[in-house]
């Protein structure tokens, strides 16, 4: 990979911007959580990385479907049926208001209205999206250096979850903390998570850790770190895992509870691919060790993975 495929993205300098395009990727999330039947773990939501933005995939309405794309590259929010109809939003600075009226109003266009809640949801902020007149920032450049990322990360995620014979998750975008992420199952049952995920119902929370996970992902930063990094937690955390030797410079985030390798770090490397695939494997090793799973059973054996990726 070049090293335009891993650009910088300061976090202060495009933090407006990205608290907007949050509220936004939460309006179209949500309104795939209207339309698609559960999942476990509530995978149904999520929105998926495409060659240019993010894509809500196919959801039926009415004997029909319809699909919603970001376009990182183009700017847009293209909403396509299979009647063969569609329209189009240029992704402009606007704020989070205009931006939901102008969605729904293309959706009650097409013939396809849905109805959603409208609150935001794994944030502190509870100010509806059709009253939000305070996020309106668009900056197109580091929109498109995020999505760069994003597209980056999800295929060396793809490849780490390739390795993996037991469940995991696909490689998807959750909206809700935005961040990129796949996860990766011990098969066993795990003890009722705690909760106390803002604006989240606990019951999302416990059916999302209802079994032992490693997760690993990316994410742009927050108040509680606030630059871009990658992670990787176990749920339930063995004993051992905060203190558990992996693959440098990552190290354990007691805040967060979850190891971090700031991209920062990854971005720099004469191999961010490679860097990425240690951190990730280096850590599931840790989870998995401590945490004593089958890993004859669930992992891809190291002879079919030579002759695979050629190793």
């Amino acid at each position: 990979m070049t090293r335009s495929e891993w650009p910088e993205l300061p976090y202060d300098a495009w933090k407006s911007t990205y608290e907007t395009l949050h509220m936004w990727t939460q309006i179209v999330g949500k309104i795939r959580l209207a339309r698609m039947p559960w999942l476990n773990h509530t995978w149904q939501v999520t929105l998926y990385p495409t060659a240019s933005g993010l894509s809500t995939g196919a959801m039926p309405h009415d004997g029909a479907t319809f699909q919603i794309d970001f376009d990182f590259v183009l700017h847009e929010l293209n909403i396509r049926t299979s009647r063969g109809e569609g329209g189009v939003i240029q992704l402009v600075p606007m704020s989070v208001s205009q931006f939901y009226g102008s969605v729904m109003e293309a959706l009650a266009a097409l013939r396809m209205p849905v109805s959603i809640y409208r609150k935001p949801a794994e944030v502190e902020s509870r100010l509806a999206f059709d009253e939000d007149d305070e996020h309106r920032s668009y900056d197109a450049e580091y929109v498109n250096r995020c999505w760069r990322i994003l597209s980056s990360s999800a295929v060396v995620l793809g490849r780490f979850r390739s390795r993996y014979y037991g469940k995991a998750s696909p490689v998807h975008f959750f909206w809700g903390a935005f961040d990129l992420a796949v996860t990766r199952f011990s098969g066993r049952v795990a003890p009722p998570h705690p909760g106390g995920v803002p604006n989240l119902p606990d019951r999302v929370a416990r059916d999302a850790y209802s079994h032992e996970v490693s997760s690993a992902g990316f994410w742009p930063g927050g108040a509680q770190a606030p630059y871009p990094l990658f992670y990787s937690y176990a749920y339930p955390e063995p004993s051992g895992f905060s203190g558990a030797n992996v693959a440098p410079p990552a190290r354990y985030d007691a805040t967060l509870r979850e190891f971090i390798l700031p991209y920062e770090e990854v971005r720099q490397d004469d191999d961010p691919e490679a860097m990425l695939l240690s951190f990730l494997q280096s850590t599931y090793v840790a989870a998995a060790e401590l945490g004593g799973w089958d890993r004859d059973a669930l992992e891809v054996p190291t002879e079919i993975l030579r002759a695979v990726e050629g190793w």
